[in-house]
């Protein structure tokens, strides 16, 4: 709370305290009771007021307090009026009534109270609940309205002294003010209108009234001093309390309001239990009734309504658990049994007959499918397999997805023949499938348990089927294998090959050779390409093409790409600190897909430039066609790196089934023919079409090459007849053992050496380092 609303609850207070002095010490006329609530009035507005010149209030929170100025300010008027009235005819005072145009502005005053309490948003609810908190508050208002009629309304009419049309109609509009704004606060939801501050002007209107219908009954003309000097400058005190709440922001938090409805028909039973005890039935008292019968029919229905509510809550909820168990156990996109279902099963298997065989039905190239058409083609295959696994299988097992393109079918008992099963499933396969027709394969590996092969458990079976599903993979795909013991030793013998590499490149066992490149034309050294080696210590040079795929599958391939990547950066930094200009003028990094896929690949590269000290226009990525191809992912992450400033390079063009279309989306600066359009290009049969067609592809990329700007490199240069032929086509750089080996970064480095001292041996542009395991 700021000092400024302090000063005005203070201002308010001090008003109600003085006209409770006066009416103490009964100075002067009793007219000049009627002026204490003008004034109060008066400091409450302008409070209203200076809240409104905050620029923080919320656009809903502004018009309830605009429209509450106004409201204020012409019951300030009346009640202005009103005291004017009465000091002009001072010797009336006792029972002289409000004049009707005083009585006017007040009551305008209420209603645009009432307009603004209407207004303010609350609880956002559905439909059914919507209606629920109409019944609460049609139940609280006409509770409370019983309760402040029987006990206030009613006995004004039949007091003794009788009140004024303007006073019963003021009171009453004050006691609209008090149950709405009561009513309302109990289902706002904590929003921009602060609670506790309609609470101020709920009480505001209600108590207020109440004491002066109170008074006014039991004193008569005699409670017109005390009421207007005491109890009605509490009003403007409520309120500048409530416009305080609304400066300080709301610390009472939303609640809502599930008892107001009970509250309210115990308040309408209150008239009621004065009738049961002998309070005379008068009609005062038969409207309270008629309003707590209301109260209870409409209470009646609101339990109906919760009821059905709550039937049809659990009637969700028990369809709910059931969606909930089945997605658990089940695929969603297949509908089959998942991972979770199946080993449950066969542990259940396991446990009971001790008889159990599982096929784990692995896709061949089914990356080729997504890559290609698409992960929605993708996803409809995987269906289609679905359904042919159900039919093949029928009620003899049960079949499985088991993640990816991965599925299985379990048997138990004395059911099918695993290995008849298996051959119907591979005849089905080879038949078109789903809705494109495509053909696929698979293959398929088959695990049994049994007497045979005592203490099995889920574990083990599943990975005597996963190790006969891979040696049917190595056994040339679309076929089945029966898991036998020793039949897992190479697949063993591969996992330990991986776990050697992740300590070689913990124990720096890995070192990074690079090829150069030449041009053709004069020989002369263009650049490297980096060749990772391992030379393990007991078995001596481990061959790329042994641990490459060995990191491909345990996913080593990402910390071996990175760490290619740093030794690059880091050497390439070295040359260009050691030779200046004469140094290559790029470097760059040949990443695997799986690279490509990591989220950090980026962060990554960045990190290995800013370690190094290298800059981004340094650096050249080189990248396949098969890992362009592969998603969303991968393009933005290409196009990111794209931005940074680094170059990008297609590697193995020609080998993909989209490598024009990649030119116009993939931002590529450099492109190398792969290896297998250079084998037989130098050939000359003395057919002359035959040697054109051996060529066509190669004098193809170089026209397109030069078409779009790009450079070009020729890969696998093997003999000198290969090179001239290139060199006639237009190639001007190439690579391959016949130009020069792979080489350490010292023998590089003389090779700079030499290039300081005799210019006419050097070095262009385009440093193409990587990971790449080719042994060229």
């Amino acid at each position: 709370m700021t000092w400024a609303a302090r000063l005005y609850v203070l201002a308010t207070a001090a008003v109600a305290a003085v006209g409770t002095a006066w009416t103490v010490v009964g100075v002067g006329t009793e007219a000049f009771a009627y002026v204490f609530v003008p004034v109060g009035g008066a400091f409450a507005t302008a409070a209203v007021h200076h809240l409104l010149r905050r620029g923080t209030l919320d656009p809903v929170a502004r018009r309830f307090w605009r429209a509450l100025l106004v409201a204020f300010g012409a019951m300030t008027v009346g009640y202005g009026w009103l005291a004017a009235d009465m000091l002009t005819h001072a010797a009336q005072a006792r029972t002289r009534s409000m004049p009707v145009p005083a009585a006017a502005c007040v009551a305008i005053g209420f209603g645009i109270a009432i307009w603004a309490v209407a207004r303010v948003p609350v609880v956002p609810a559905e439909r059914t609940d919507r209606r629920r908190i109409v019944l609460d508050r049609v139940i609280a208002f006409l509770g409370c309205s019983a309760v402040l009629w029987y006990l206030g309304l009613a006995p004004m009419l039949s007091a003794r002294e009788p009140w004024s049309r303007q006073a019963m109609v003021l009171v009453g509009l004050a006691f609209l003010v008090a149950v709405g704004a009561a009513t309302k606060v109990s289902y706002v939801a904590g929003g921009p209108v602060d609670r506790v501050a309609l609470r101020c002007v709920a009480a505001a209107g209600g108590i207020t009234a109440g004491l002066v219908a109170v008074l006014g009954v039991w004193f008569g003309y005699d409670a017109g001093v005390p009421t207007a000097a005491v109890v009605m400058p509490l009003a403007p005190v409520l309120a500048t309390i409530g416009v305080a709440a609304q400066w300080r922001g709301s610390r009472d938090p939303a609640r809502a309001g599930e008892l107001l409805p009970y509250l309210a028909v115990a308040a309408a039973d209150v008239p009621l239990l004065a009738i049961a005890f002998g309070a005379p039935p008068r009609w005062p008292g038969r409207v309270a009734v008629i309003a707590a019968v209301v109260v209870t029919a409409l209470v009646t229905l609101r339990q109906f309504i919760a009821y059905r509510e709550n039937a049809r809550l659990l009637a969700n909820t028990r369809r709910q658990e059931e969606r909930l168990q089945y997605e658990v156990s089940h695929d969603g996109l297949t509908g089959l049994a998942n991972r979770a279902l199946f080993r449950e099963r066969l542990a259940t298997a396991l446990a009971g007959s001790g008889r159990a065989a599982v096929l784990l039905v692995d896709l061949d190239d089914f990356k080729a499918v997504n890559d290609l058409l698409g992960h929605g083609v993708g996803d409809r295959l995987l269906v289609s397999v679905a359904q042919l696994l159900r039919a093949e299988t029928g009620d003899d097992g049960l079949p499985v997805r088991v993640g990816g393109d991965e599925f299985a079918v379990l048997l138990t008992g004395d059911a099918a023949d695993p290995a008849e099963l298996a051959g119907r499933l591979l005849a089905a396969l080879g038949r078109p499938i789903s809705e494109h027709r495509l053909l696929v394969q698979a293959s398929i590996g088959i695990a049994v348990a049994g007497p045979h092969r005592p203490g099995a458990t889920v574990d083990s079976v599943l990975r005597d089927a996963d190790i006969a599903m891979y040696t049917a993979k190595q056994r040339g795909k679309a076929g089945f294998v029966r898991y036998e013991d020793g039949l897992g030793e190479p697949v063993l013998a591969h996992m330990q090959l991986g776990a050697e590499l992740r300590r070689a490149l913990d124990d720096g066992e890995l070192e990074v050779m690079y090829q150069p490149i030449l041009r053709l034309d004069d020989g002369r050294v263009a650049g490297v390409e980096a060749l990772v080696r391992w030379q393990h210590p007991a078995r001596g040079a481990v061959r790329p093409a042994e641990f490459i795929p060995a990191a491909e599958q345990t996913g080593l391939i990402v910390p071996l790409g990175r760490f290619v990547l740093r030794e690059a950066c880091r050497q390439a930094a070295a040359w260009a600190a050691e030779f200046g200009p004469d140094a290559l003028p790029e470097t760059g990094v040949n990443v695997s897909a799986r690279q490509l896929h990591d989220p950090d690949f980026v962060a990554d590269v960045a990190a290995a430039l800013a370690d190094s000290g290298l800059p981004c226009e340094r650096l050249v990525l080189e990248v396949t066609e098969s890992a362009v191809l592969r998603g969303q992912q991968v393009s933005r992450t290409l196009y990111e790196l794209d931005r940074l400033g680094i170059r990008l390079a297609l590697d193995d063009f020609g080998t993909g089934e989209s490598s024009l279309s990649l030119l116009r989306s993939f931002p590529a600066a450099i492109v190398k023919l792969d290896k297998s359009f250079v084998d037989g290009i130098e050939i000359d049969d003395g057919r002359p079409a035959a040697a054109d067609a051996r060529r066509a592809v190669a004098r193809a990329v170089i026209q397109l090459a030069h078409a779009l700007g790009l450079e070009t490199v020729a890969e696998g240069v093997e003999s000198p007849e290969q090179a001239a032929v290139l060199r006639e086509l237009g190639y001007t750089l190439g690579q391959g053992y016949h130009l020069a080996q792979p080489m350490t970064a010292e023998e590089v480095s003389r090779l700079l050496h030499d290039r300081v001292a005799a210019p006419a041996v050097g070095l262009v542009e385009g440093v193409v380092v990587g990971s790449e395991a080719a042994s060229r």
